[in-house]
Formats: C-alpha cells, sequence, structure tokens
C-alpha cells in the first residue's frame, strides 16, 4: 500500500489567482493575527467553490474559500456568508469536527467576491482521482465507509433547538421547494434538450412525500468533504463544505450522499466523484441500511431522495458547464461537464425504472 500523506496544495490554476497585496492589506487591518501571507497555493479537488492555501511569514496555515469564478449570479450555492456563519455557530454549539472559522469578508474591493478563512486542519482527503492509487484494503474502505455513515447520524442528531441552529432554515415544505427551486436553477443554466431531465423532475414532483422531522443537513456529505486522520483513516477530523448547510428532511442528506455513492458497475463518470466503487465499500443499499439501523429512521422511501440526489448533481454539472461555455472558467474539466448532465440524468431514470437504489 502507498504511503498516505496528508492532503497537499498544488499551484493555482491559470485564472484563478489571489490578488496577495490585496489580502495582505485587508489582514493587516481586519485580521492581524493571521499575519502576512508569503505563500499562495490551490486544493485541486471540487467542481464548484475554490479553495485555497495560505502560508504567512510565521509559519501559520490556513485555508480561504471563494466562490468560483463567474459565479455571482448563482449565490445560493456559493455564500460564503453562509458557510461561515455555519461554521461559527457549530464551533459556538460545542461541535469539534469542523476547521475553527477566523474572518469573514464582504467587501468585494479585496478580491471581487466574498470570501472567509478558517484553520487548517491537516489530515488526508480521498479523492477520486488519487485514492484508487493508495491501495487501501478492503477492511479499511468497509470500516471508513461505516464510519462516514455513522458520523452523518451524528449531525443528524444535534439539537437543532438548543443550539440555535434552528435559524438556518425554514422546514415546512422543504422538500417540494428543493425540487422546484433546482428545475428553476436548471431551467436558468440550460444549454441543451435532455428529455430525460424533464422526465425526472415530472416523477419528483408527482412523488412528494411526507416530510420527516427537521434536523440540521450538509447537503454534500461524501468523501472528499471530510478530512480524515492519516494515522487511523476511520476517524473523520473534521467536515467541510458547509455552504448549503441548512434545516430540512434529513433523508434529504442521505439521499444526496447517496447520489455520489458509485458502485463498481455504475459508469465513468459517476466514478469519478468518489470512491465508493472501490472493493469493501459498504453498496449504496448497505449505507441506507446501516444508517436507519443507527438513526431509527424509516428509509422505506430512500428511492425518493436518492433520485433527487441525482437531480441537484445534474443541476449543478449544468451550471458549471455553463459557466464553462459563457468562457467565466479556463478548467478543461468543465467542458467536458455535459456528458455528466446526460449520465446522471440517465442514473436516475435507471434508478425510478428498476425501483431502487
Amino acid at each position: 500500500m502507498s504511503t498516505i500523506k496528508n492532503d497537499t496544495p498544488t499551484s493555482v490554476r491559470e485564472g484563478e489567482q489571489l490578488d496577495l497585496a490585496q489580502l495582505n492589506a485587508y489582514f493587516g487591518t481586519q485580521a492581524p493575527a493571521i499575519g502576512t501571507v508569503t505563500e499562495v497555493s490551490q486544493f485541486p479537488g471540487g467542481y464548484s467553490n475554490l479553495t485555497y492555501f495560505l502560508k504567512t511569514d510565521s509559519g501559520k496555515e490556513f485555508v480561504l474559500r471563494r466562490p468560483p469564478f463567474g459565479a455571482k449570479n448563482i449565490k445560493g450555492g456559493h455564500d460564503m456568508g453562509r458557510e461561515f456563519r455555519v461554521l461559527s455557530m457549530l464551533h459556538a454549539a460545542g461541535y469539534t469536527k469542523i476547521p475553527t472559522p477566523i474572518v469573514f469578508c464582504d467587501d468585494e474591493n479585496v478580491l471581487d467576491c466574498p470570501f472567509y478563512v478558517m484553520e487548517r486542519v491537516q489530515g488526508v482527503i480521498l479523492r477520486a482521482h488519487s485514492a484508487p492509487k493508495l491501495g487501501l484494503g478492503e477492511t479499511t474502505m468497509r470500516q471508513l465507509s461505516e464510519a462516514l455513515v455513522d458520523n452523518l447520524v451524528v449531525l443528524h442528531g444535534l439539537d437543532i433547538q438548543q443550539t440555535g441552529l434552528i435559524q438556518l432554515g425554514k422546514p415546512e415544505g422543504y422538500v417540494q421547494r428543493q425540487v422546484e427551486g433546482w428545475y428553476r436553477r436548471y431551467q436558468n443554466a440550460q444549454t441543451d434538450d435532455v428529455p430525460a431531465f424533464e422526465q425526472v423532475y415530472q416523477w419528483l414532483v408527482k412523488n412528494l412525500p411526507a416530510e420527516n422531522a427537521p434536523t440540521l443537513i450538509h447537503n454534500d456529505y461524501k468523501y472528499d468533504n471530510v478530512v480524515l486522520n492519516s494515522q487511523n483513516l476511520n476517524e473523520i477530523l473534521a467536515v467541510l463544505d458547509w455552504e448549503m448547510t441548512t434545516i430540512g428532511d434529513p433523508l434529504m442528506d442521505v439521499g444526496t450522499s447517496l447520489s455520489y455513492w458509485a458502485e463498481a458497475g455504475d459508469g465513468a463518470f459517476e466514478k469519478s466523484f468518489n470512491l465508493t466503487w472501490l472493493p469493501g465499500n459498504l453498496t449504496r443499499q448497505e449505507f441506507a441500511d446501516r444508517y436507519a439501523e443507527k438513526s431509527g429512521r424509516d428509509l422505506s422511501n430512500i428511492l425518493y431522495y436518492y433520485v433527487f440526489g441525482l437531480f441537484k448533481n445534474t443541476v449543478v454539472i449544468q451550471q458549471i458547464y455553463a459557466r464553462w461555455k459563457k468562457g467565466f472558467s479556463k478548467d478543461e474539466r468543465f467542458g467536458a461537464l455535459l456528458m455528466g448532465v446526460h449520465a446522471l440524468t440517465n442514473s436516475a431514470s435507471k434508478a425510478i425504472e428498476r425501483g431502487k437504489i
């Protein structure tokens, strides 16, 4: 097995550079404890918000998060202020599996967008493009996938009333609002005709479920959004990417996680999101069964939430592709995402046809 190293940033991608002079000027007046940033690099994962590594003259390390370039009209999924607020509330509530938030900036004169800075949590992030090369054994993958499920149960068990987290959302009618809202986003970003997408949307509308008691939901919970202990991969040190966190039906969160949870027989595009297809991982059904056992919730209708997760991810991919097509991003990965729109739509259609996840 290859040596497992902490997540390492790489060179900043062309067109995604930060204005270091402006950044240091801001820190000097608004967050002097950070110090002077002397080194900037970029974490390579993800298709959405951009994540940078900052190192200061005193050797301190931080992480900066900002929206992707060209995303000013899609603020719902790139709300840096919201993500910072979620981290701050979780920190105040005593939840420890998060990076400590440091400072939020909404002055767009600094980086031409809102951004925030948090501490860097040293650890391993298992990314789909690199993790298969690590030679992780079946036992390790089994235990890790179980730990991921168990931690999601813990998140859904936080007391949203006592902690004040209830302020983050309006749970009544959440599922219906999500279905309709993501459909509108798709219409606004549509570039090509995908008839099957409309069929999936109509199925979701016609089969709206009764909602479960609301909880905090992360909304993007998967392997590459958790930091693991390099000495014990079953230990989750921190959960990342909280910008879409809200209060709502917890099974919507489970469905989103399952929509990333590729299995060995799935297509290449689906496998590109996660390493769940590697031997030893729980299957989607085993994930659902373990969650049901640990949480006590009824997952008999999990198909609906899985299909919604695929539907939502399709829209996100369409939005990214549309930005690329308009020239807002030079990231070559984004030019191939139209194929992903078709792939995920087909996955949703097939799941509906077979009647299971």
